[in-house]
């Protein structure tokens, strides 16, 4: 299994019409084969610079690589990920056996 996190801030000239822009194309991923547990999150703890996350799960590494490389989440990444996003933190974890 593979649980894959994306923390993030979008850029500060972000219109509100923008991020529910970024937010309605971002939801689009869940759609994807193989994506499992998608959510979208606001962050709360002061404790860090990022106030987003998007978080999901797979069953296995031949998923996580199908969806790197499915045209829809290329498309996300190119023309609205790039466009969009300040900064970001990308961490991929698997259970301890």
């Amino acid at each position: 299994m593979i649980r894959h996190s994306v923390i993030f801030s979008l850029k500060s000239e972000t219109s509100t019409l923008e991020k529910q822009i970024f937010f309605d194309e971002a939801n689009k991923l869940a759609s994807i084969p193989g994506v499992q547990n998608f959510e979208i999150l606001a962050q709360t703890s002061p404790k860090n610079n990022f106030d987003y996350g998007i978080l999901m799960t797979f069953e296995t590494v031949d998923q996580y690589d199908q969806y790197t490389n499915h045209p829809d989440h290329v498309h996300f990444v190119q023309n609205v990920w790039l466009n969009s996003v300040e900064d970001f933190l990308e961490i991929d974890y698997k259970p301890l056996d």
